[in-house]
């Protein structure tokens, strides 16, 4: 299945939505947008598109209902995301945790341009396995532009086959949180400051924590 949905904020207007496929968008705050699985994805073979727009003046809180939980299909246990973004506002993503179920394979990009001006906040929260399950992979990429200038470029591998993976001690969870223009701020993990502005924050462990 090929799910595709664009959010477009401007100043003074509820966001724009447009989906198609298994994915579709509810407005439920004048700034907020969730996202809705309305088919059961991702399985193996599926992608999914996510375009964001905010626009100079314009806030934007993305978020999901629920959880998204991966599953393999029945011709390929690999599924993506691609997440285009253009912030010239201010704008929050903060969905919930992806969890990679048992012999599932899921990777995630990211690409995100922000103007001079743009305020970001962006949280990413991935489990590898369900309850009782070791196995699964997941890989994520995020590449952010401010203007012509490069921001960041981190890349993350997680799970059965990822480079770090061990036997006895791997991580088999993490939890990525960007912010721009912020230097530092309170969380759980380690935070980067970025040289052209903002900050990343990341966390390993074997469960995500609540919350």
């Amino acid at each position: 299945m090929r799910a595709c949905i664009v959010v477009i904020a401007r100043p003074g207007r509820l966001p724009r939505i447009e989906g198609s496929g298994g994915i579709a968008g509810r407005h439920t705050e004048p700034d907020t947008v969730h996202l809705v699985s309305t088919a059961a994805t991702p399985l193996g073979g599926d992608s999914l598109k996510v375009r964001v727009v905010v626009e100079p003046g314009a806030r934007l809180l993305i978020r999901t209902v629920a959880a998204a939980v991966t599953l393999p299909g029945a011709g390929t246990d690999h599924s993506t995301a691609w997440w285009d973004i253009e912030n010239a506002g201010e704008l929050d993503i903060d969905p919930q945790p992806t969890v990679v179920a048992g012999g599932s394979s899921h990777g995630t990009a990211v690409r995100i341009g922000l103007a001079d001006t743009a305020r970001l906040r962006l949280r990413e929260r991935v489990q590898i396995g369900r309850c009782g399950e070791r196995d699964g992979f997941w890989s994520g990429t995020l590449c952010v532009d401010v203007g012509a200038t490069p921001l960041l470029r981190h890349r993350v591998e997680l799970g059965s086959g990822a480079v770090g993976d061990d036997a006895l001690a791997a991580p088999r969870a993490c939890v990525s949180e960007l912010r721009y223009p912020a230097r530092s701020f309170e969380t759980a993990g380690t935070v980067l400051e970025l040289a052209h502005g903002g900050s990343l924050a990341t966390w390993q462990g074997d469960r995500l924590p609540a919350g």
